[in-house]
């Protein structure tokens, strides 16, 4: 092994100094590998951005006319001499592991991950390696999802009940991965989807890769009596807003993981929480990690003390790394709505 780190972390990024180039960088350099297209692991200011093919239209979208280049599953590029390659990450489509590989020292990086088939991104596949970079966004033993097929019938069950009694069904998501995943699901005999703008802009970059229910963006054309009883898909941020007046009478209920706790729901005024993320659960990280063989674990975001801890104590040799990617604070919405 090298006396080196293969991947070191410093104030722009995750750095291979053998390569020159950066995982999903922070600040802008020359060449970043991207796992995904989130904005805090997709940035603007790169000369030069690699990634799997199916996430450039996303980052393309996003970030506008950008100098990228697009790679299979499994396929090796090789940058002086070091090897990467991306593998499914399951977070959202398009989320890619970065393995990358030197003189016969593997490290694997998760990017997000989440290693439950969500029917939308290509499933997660564990990679082996020396060395792990996971997230640890919901690194608590509190955190147990369900099988999504059972989260998705409560809110269906919860959109048709709304619908008999009058009223409208919002349920925030974000824009990129939980919405696609929630439209995927719904089920269109109870009534029309509609979606906000943001929603709709993203589905429709998407739709040529996924298998989407129609959908009708709302505008000022569309009248109220028209969504009244149907389901409204909409991101966060779009809670509280102007726009969402249009939809009285209306329940409200949000799709996350951070729903797992009541005070997240109260304190961000929903009136129903489903515990859905794209993200592990406790057991989906722990699994995860020793499905790879790994000895060595760097834990970047999210409860990283508290997990890296339990870590060394059963036996990794785990530390962890700060990063600018997602939080641990369930309430900084601009780095949670893709939890």
């Amino acid at each position: 092994m090298r006396n080196t780190p293969l991947l070191a972390f410093n104030n722009k990024g995750i750095y291979c100094a053998q390569a020159d180039v950066y995982l999903d960088p922070w600040r802008p350099v020359d060449k970043a590998i991207i796992s995904h297209g989130h904005a805090d692991h997709s940035r603007w200011g790169h000369k030069k951005y690699i990634t799997h093919h199916s996430n450039i239209p996303i980052i393309k979208h996003r970030l506008g006319d950008i100098n990228v280049s697009g790679k299979e599953w499994s396929e090796t590029f090789t940058i002086n001499n070091v090897k990467f390659s991306f593998h499914p990450a399951g977070h959202i489509i398009g989320s890619a592991q970065i393995r990358v590989e030197y003189k016969g020292e593997v490290w694997v990086f998760t990017g997000d991950y989440k290693t439950e088939d969500d029917g939308v991104a290509t499933p997660y596949e564990p990679v082996k390696c020396h060395t792990f970079i996971t997230e640890c966004t919901f690194g608590l033993p509190a955190f147990k999802w369900q099988p999504q097929e059972e989260v998705f019938a409560e809110v269906n069950n919860w959109w048709q009940q709304n619908q008999s009694e009058g009223r409208t069904s919002v349920i925030f998501g974000y824009s990129l991965g939980k919405a696609q995943r929630l439209l995927k699901y719904l089920d269109t005999s109870i009534g029309k989807i509609y979606t906000h703008g943001a929603i709709e802009n993203m589905t429709e970059v998407l739709r040529p890769q996924l298998k989407m229910p129609e959908t009708t963006r709302i505008t000022r054309d569309v009248k109220k009596e028209e969504i009244k009883g149907n389901i409204v898909v909409a991101p966060p941020s779009a809670h509280g807003t102007p726009w969402i007046k249009k939809m009285v009478p209306y329940v409200t209920a949000s799709a996350s993981g951070w729903m797992t706790f009541r005070g997240a729901r109260r304190r961000r005024a929903i009136d129903r929480g489903f515990v859905l993320s794209d993200h592990c659960d406790w057991q989906g990280l722990l699994s995860s990690i020793k499905e790879t063989g790994a000895e060595k674990v760097i834990c970047t975001h999210g409860y990283t003390d508290i997990f890296s801890r339990y870590l060394r104590e059963i036996g990794y040799d785990a530390r962890t790394e700060q990063t600018q990617y997602e939080e641990e604070n369930a309430e900084q919405t601009s780095k949670t709505e893709d939890a």
